[in-house]
């Protein structure tokens, strides 16, 4: 009788966060690559065999993420899952923080009933704005919270609220909320040294900052409030988030090639969508790859 193989399968879930905004990449879904795609592709480097699923999607708060993202989750039966959830119920000024770590326990709870490793993440301080200031009371308690549920659940904790490194402007990309491609590649090695799986991501090499003058600095402010902040604000208005029309990045399980990586099957898709062919085989769920 054959030994069945087991499967390895990473399945991420959560917001913007995951989903890999800030790190813009061309033709890969939703425009975005992100700090889970790469930690996918270096478990499958160091261990062939590993299958990778996305459903983080952003502006998704933590309902919507226990609403939409837990069911499909439990099926697919995930070995490792990492989840971010509630930093932007965070931003939203009537959330009672109490009643959101306690939902956020036991969407944590479902998912350590799977049998998976689970991964999560602190929130970080980021330096946006004067005026989110009074939201770091909030910030210091859900991170408080998350440590303790972390530790209950015997989860992998990834306390991004203590990389210095992100206090460098130059990790987050232009709306100052979301890390740049630069901070994406940061976080996905230090969430594969907690699980000790070795790579050869490299850190960004750079120069000290320029001093900047007050006529510089008013501009890039005039720019930052212009193109993200009042946008921001008529969205809340309209009732309408940025995630309202996508679809996750990887809703099912796909193998990771050892070689190439997610961008070889998003390539596969290209081709064979130019080709007029149905499906495109290289992110048909589960499919062997042969490189």
């Amino acid at each position: 009788m054959t030994e069945r193989k087991t499967v390895r399968r990473y399945l991420a879930l959560g917001d913007s966060f995951t989903e890999g905004v800030g790190d813009r990449h061309p033709f890969m879904p939703n425009g975005v690559r992100g700090w889970a795609d790469r930690v996918a592709e270096k478990l499958a480097k160091a261990e062939p065999g590993w299958e990778y699923a996305n459903l983080a999607i952003r502006s998704k708060r933590l309902r919507h993420i226990v609403d939409e993202q837990l069911e499909p989750a439990l099926a697919m039966k995930p070995t490792l899952i990492s989840l971010y959830a509630g930093g932007n119920d965070i931003l939203d000024l009537g959330t009672d923080m109490d009643r959101l770590l306690e939902e956020y326990r036991d969407l944590v709870e479902e998912l350590a009933g799977t049998g998976a490793r689970l991964i999560l993440f602190t929130g970080y301080d980021v330096k946006v704005s004067a005026l989110l200031e009074p939201l770091k009371k909030r910030n210091t308690y859900y991170n408080q919270r998350v440590r303790e549920i972390a530790e209950e659940f015997g989860a992998v904790l990834v306390d991004y609220w203590c990389f210095d490194a992100y206090a460098d402007p130059r990790m987050w990309d232009t709306d100052r909320l979301h890390m740049s491609k630069a901070g994406h590649k940061y976080l996905a090695a230090r969430v594969l040294e907690q699980l000790g799986v070795p790579h050869r991501i490299k850190e960004k090499d750079w120069d000290p900052l320029s001093r900047r003058s007050l006529r510089e600095w008013e501009a890039a402010q005039r720019r930052w409030v212009h193109d993200w902040v009042l946008p921001l604000f008529r969205r809340k208005l309209r009732g309408v988030t940025l995630g309202d029309t996508l679809q996750p990045r990887f809703p099912e399980p796909v193998k990771v090639p050892r070689k190439g990586g997610l961008r070889k099957l998003v390539r596969r898709r290209l081709e064979a969508e130019k080709r007029g062919l149905a499906a495109a085989p290289g992110l048909e769920p589960g499919e062997r790859d042969a490189g």
